[in-house]
């Protein structure tokens, strides 16, 4: 399995806020409308999956399949052109901050690996930024 991994995000709210927030898919609500309508398109959500169009790559659907209180929630997709898990892991810093870091894994061959690589790094990137600034 391959993985990629964002830089640490350091997030100006608790570790529990932030898991509380991110393990509630419904609470993409609030934050839906800043996404980027040129790489975003038709995102649908419950508490427990998301749905969402990322053009040029095709429609991703995620479900959270692991929650462990504070610490992580797991994603594995349960329909994508290329099938991959997330990870969002938060550690502690203070009470009022916490340190986040999202991992991608998936399968790939050494030939498509390095043709994803540079642009799901910078997604991975993006969406750790994102995550870092909702208000928790």
């Amino acid at each position: 399995m391959t993985k990629f991994e964002s830089e640490v995000k350091i997030v100006p709210a608790s570790q529990q806020a932030v898991y509380e927030k991110l393990s509630d898919l419904n609470n993409l609500e609030k934050v839906k409308d800043r996404l980027p309508a040129d790489k975003v398109k038709n995102l649908s959500f419950d508490a427990e999956s998301l749905t969402i169009e990322v053009p040029p790559v095709g429609t991703i659907t995620l479900q959270i399949v692991e929650k462990e209180p504070c610490k992580c929630i797991k994603f594995a997709t349960t329909a994508s052109p290329l099938p991959f898990n997330l990870w969002i892991q938060m550690l502690p810093i203070t009470e009022t901050q916490c340190k986040m870091k999202l991992t991608i894994g998936m399968e790939l061959n050494p030939f498509m690996k390095t043709m994803v690589q540079k642009p799901l790094k910078e997604g991975l990137e993006k969406m750790a930024d994102a995550l870092a600034m909702i208000q928790y």
